[in-house]
């Protein structure tokens, strides 16, 4: 059932269409994703189908009597309430209900002549009111409060404090928290996962697989949508794809569509071409010239392919270290994070970071990922322990909170003043290469958005050439695609690199090895994000917060841990390969498998018993399978081999 539906809108600013013929459906329980890089017009499209805006062409309809909630980026919620207490709001009707029944006991009470219509009827009136308070979960409602709040990371003490005493990111999880109480029918949120650490999406995602309603999400968090939508629309150019499948599978099915396209595309052009070419040389000459006539007619009544649409827009980032570092790039040994021995945040903090790996810092909010970036800098003080940088170590840094930025000058002067002898073309030629270009070059930072200020600090990393980055948080205020152009380039870099993030695909592309950090240490995980998951699932939450350091493992393979960054990549991105193609191939021997058997029970069919030909088409079509399905079979079987293999060999 349609329970939201979007036909042939469009919206226009200035007399400038900025997308028109927009076309969607959000069916009962679905789980869509809506995805586009920034700017493409997806809160406008949400704010046409929430009402808040009127499309300038086209309608947007719902379900009668649907129950729908929006939540819009970064919101947090306002309240004078406490934090338990704001939630109780989600369950008002339910606790009027109870309030109800209370009054209806203490009438029944009074009443002893139980034989009487009063008496009769308020009973029948209590028992449809005891029979809707429990569907509505009025027996667990606390319970429920409970558990969402603690899945968003507030525990009992923080249920009598002041909502507007808390921090934004606190009220944005709380906002969040409240409409999942409220269950409407509809859910839209817009980049939910901005503030949630790793444990809290884990709990969010899983949350939400179970979640009754239908939800409408756009996000840039690729891996939340890989395991929690089952479709997808792509804003792009001004129009929207449908996709079936999560994120992953969606980018699947476009890279094969775009090629398609081109395919066809660069068919039609070399048909056009010849043609063409045909006319320009016939049309003047009188033994050819109504061959010629034919084909300018043909080329006139053709239907012209477009070229595939491709966004301009995307930065081209490059990273490349002048000179090799040691083999030993950074070593943290007992360390103790904090601002000063009354503000400890963690300790036992031990790190090993070689030449060419990538390792990725993890924990939860508050644990002091920044704070320690901020020690190995210097920036703030080493409290206990030693840190040390290895031999002819050239350090770049990416700040999450931009601070390295001097707000009040342009763009072209933050990396002029910094590469004075740069020429003006090439200072320029690298700010177009990172989308900065015409006017853009002589803003201010302070009129920059967060995805500029981003890009321009990515900028200045980029031309620093130093052999170790360590990365804050680099993918905030980036979009998926200008994500990916980041993966590219940190995996194509020549040098070794440290981060911090609380994007988990960025992680698995990206990283060779993850640091767990709690307040009681650290320890190692030689693989990535998948890997780190796949080795912490059993662990209760109360385990994760105090987890003793330990150390890297003894019992690695010592050929694994000298590898190079990228070679490490590659083992992972080519198990991940045959672990997909075995579960293809699985996937083909029962499609086909199941056609054998629908198949054979027709043929068994008493009622096809006397149809000759009916038998016979059966048979034939049975037979027809039997080759494919004992092709299909030694394929896996050599698949299977393959991958059993590979992982032995690691």
């Amino acid at each position: 059932m349609i329970i939201l539906q979007a036909s042939n809108v469009a919206r226009r600013f200035n007399g400038v269409t900025f997308f028109d013929n927009i076309s969607m459906q959000v069916q009962n329980k679905a789980r869509v994703g809506l995805v586009g890089r920034n700017g493409a017009g997806k809160s406008t499209l949400l704010k046409m189908l929430i009402g808040e805006t009127t499309p300038d062409e086209g309608e947007v309809s719902m379900k009668k009597g649907i129950r729908l909630a929006y939540l819009a980026q970064n919101s947090g919620l306002d309240s004078d309430l406490s934090v338990y207490n704001e939630m109780l709001t989600a369950f008002a009707d339910v606790i009027a209900l109870e309030e109800r029944m209370r009054q209806m006991e203490t009438q029944m009470a009074t009443l002893t002549d139980y034989a009487s219509d009063a008496y009769k009827e308020l009973l029948a009136a209590y028992d449809q009111a005891q029979h809707d308070f429990n569907e509505k979960n009025g027996y667990g409602y606390d319970a429920t409060i409970r558990s969402v709040l603690h899945g968003f990371g507030f525990d009992e003490t923080f249920y009598d404090q002041k909502i507007a005493a808390l921090s934004g990111g606190q009220r944005t999880r709380l906002a969040i928290a409240k409409q999942l109480l409220e269950t409407p029918d509809l859910l839209i949120l817009d980049e939910p996962t901005n503030h949630l650490d790793m444990q809290t999406l884990a709990w969010l995602e899983q949350y939400l697989k179970n979640y009754q309603g239908a939800l409408l999400i756009v996000s840039h968090d690729r891996y939340f949508l890989d395991r929690v939508v089952t479709e997808i629309y792509d804003m792009h150019s001004g129009q929207l794809d449908h996709y079936k499948g999560n994120y992953s599978e969606f980018m699947a099915q476009k890279a094969a569509k775009i090629l398609q396209e081109q395919k066809a595309y660069d068919k039609q052009q070399a048909e056009i071409a010849k043609l063409e070419d045909f006319v320009k040389r016939n049309i003047v000459r009188a033994s050819t010239t109504k061959r010629a006539q034919s084909r300018r007619k043909q080329l006139a009544r053709m239907n012209r392919i477009e070229a595939p649409k491709n966004e301009s827009g995307v930065a081209h980032i490059q990273f490349m270290a002048d000179e090799d570092s040691g083999n030993e790039v950074l070593r943290v040994n007992d360390v103790k994070l904090g601002y000063d021995m009354t503000h400890v945040l963690a300790e036992n903090v031990n790190v090993a970071v070689d030449k060419q790996h990538a390792v990725a810092l993890v924990g939860p909010n508050g644990v002091g990922k920044s704070t320690f970036i901020k020690t190995v800098l210097g920036k703030l003080p080493l409290l206990a322990g030693q840190i040390k940088l290895g031999a002819n170590v050239t350090v770049g840094y990416y700040d999450q909170e931009q601070q390295t930025l001097d707000s009040k000058k342009s763009v072209i002067d933050t990396i002029w003043d910094e590469h004075p002898k740069m020429a003006e073309k090439d200072v320029r030629s690298i700010l177009g290469s990172f989308m900065f270009s015409g006017e853009a070059v002589e803003k201010l930072v302070a009129a920059l958005s967060g995805g500029e200020r981003a890009r321009l600090l990515l900028t200045k990393l980029a031309l620093e050439h130093a052999n170790f980055l360590i990365l804050d948080e680099p993918t905030n205020h980036l979009d998926i695609d200008s994500r990916e152009v980041l993966e590219t380039a940190l995996n194509e870099y020549n040098g070794t690199i440290f981060f911090v993030s609380h994007d988990r695909y960025f992680i698995n592309e990206v990283a060779t090895e993850v640091v767990e950090l709690s307040p009681s240490g650290t320890r190692f995980f030689d693989g990535d994000y998948d890997y780190y998951l796949e080795k912490t699932a059993g662990e209760n939450e109360t385990k994760a917060d105090t987890t003793q350091q330990t150390t890297i493992d003894e019992s690695s393979d010592v050929q694994q841990k000298t590898l190079s960054r990228a070679a490490l990549k590659d083992q992972q991105r080519e198990q991940r390969r045959l672990e997909r193609a075995v579960t293809a191939l699985e996937d083909k021997m029962a499609a086909l498998t199941d056609e054998r058997d629908t198949l054979n029970v027709a043929l068994n069919d008493p009622e096809n018993g006397s149809d000759l030909a009916k038998l016979t088409e059966l048979s034939e079509r049975i037979a027809d399978l039997d080759a494919p399905l004992t092709e299909i079979e030694d394929q896996w079987t050599e698949a299977s081999i393959a991958l059993e293999t590979f992982i032995a060999e690691k």
